[in-house]
């Protein structure tokens, strides 16, 4: 893969991570066929998918991509991926995460960083009832976590997937709201827990009731946020039982599929050392690219000739039509 070589005014890991989401880039879908669809993942609880099906769906292979904390399947790093996976011939489907990009009526639970039976449970669907035969799960951050877990849970029990691939994932939940809460991180501390907040208002319109609102203007961190609410919906003890048993940690020598990571050095919240632990390398299906930039996500590379500037969505497609041309090579 090409290396990743920021434009020299953005190796200040703050701006490489923010002004990717800023700047102009040409993003739309229209030209390309999309139906929504509702994946039932558990009684009472269903996801909003926007599916991009190519001319013939089971004869392509397909992406199933999950956005990150507070995003939603029209972040823009969701639609400018499927652009680019779509026209490699793709089939994509963009989902939203529980009560993301409005879809709180769907389901009376909050969502969390643990939340993998939900793709496991769409992943089946796709296999078994679509007949789709080679599925690949992208995310991102809190959703790159979660397609890691959902693979090492899987391990070798579903032959449809061919591959992960996770940027940025927070993979140990508990080092990282560590990091996002120091006073250095606090622009994103308070782009993410407002957020929050409000969107457990809009919740318990639907739900009246079911959550006692009174000490949410009180709530000062994510770790009070998701101890009095996050955790207790979930089914954990506390903030800390859902960090420990949230993250995809403890499942990666258990993953048996082709997997790429790509992080950043200078990641402000996920902190690199943790994809040097013997659980990333001692698994040889698990392959990590790691710039000494690239800032949370953002990874907005110099002018390249028959590229724009989202490395990691390039890279992406790069490793994807790979790995297709590879195994049909292989079949042959």
């Amino acid at each position: 893969m090409s290396a990743f070589v920021p434009p020299q005014w953005l190796r200040n890991t703050h701006l490489m991570t923010i002004v990717p989401r800023y700047w102009p880039r040409a993003l739309s879908l229209d030209h390309l066929p999309q139906t929504t669809r509702l994946f039932t993942v558990e009684p009472g609880t269903a996801l909003l998918g926007y599916c991009h099906w190519q001319a013939r769906p089971q004869t392509s292979p397909t992406l199933l991509l999950v956005h990150g904390l507070e995003g939603s399947a029209d972040s823009r790093y969701m639609q400018g991926i499927a652009q680019k996976a779509y026209g490699a011939g793709f089939n994509v489907i963009r989902m939203n995460q529980r009560n993301c990009g409005g879809t709180e009526h769907l389901t009376p639970t909050l969502y969390n960083s643990g939340l993998s039976g939900d793709y496991r449970a769409i992943l089946q669907e796709l296999a078994y009832v679509d007949g789709l035969r080679h599925l690949w799960l992208v995310g991102f951050s809190m959703g790159g976590n979660l397609v890691l877990k959902a693979a090492g849970e899987l391990g070798a029990a579903m032959p449809a997937l061919a591959g992960v691939v996770a940027v940025c994932p927070n993979i140990n939940p508990a080092v990282c709201v560590v990091e996002l809460e120091r006073a250095g991180n606090w622009i994103y501390h308070q782009h993410f827990l407002p957020r929050l907040k409000a969107r457990l208002r809009r919740k318990a319109v639907h739900f009246p009731g079911k959550w006692d609102l009174t000490p949410l203007p009180s709530i000062t961190t994510m770790t009070q946020f998701d101890d009095r609410y996050t955790a207790p919906d979930g089914g954990y003890r506390g903030a800390a039982d859902y960090y420990n048993r949230a993250g995809a940690r403890h499942v990666l020598p258990d993953i048996a599929v082709s997997t790429l990571i790509l992080t950043a050095q200078d990641d402000p919240f996920i902190p690199y050392p943790m994809f040097l632990s013997h659980e990333v390398r001692e698994n040889p299906c698990i392959r990590v690219i790691a710039p000494r930039h690239g800032g949370h996500c953002g990874f907005f590379q110099r002018s390249q000739p028959g590229e724009d500037r989202y490395w990691a969505e390039n890279r992406i497609v790069e490793f994807l039509s790979r790995s297709e041309a590879a195994a049909q090579a292989d079949w042959r």
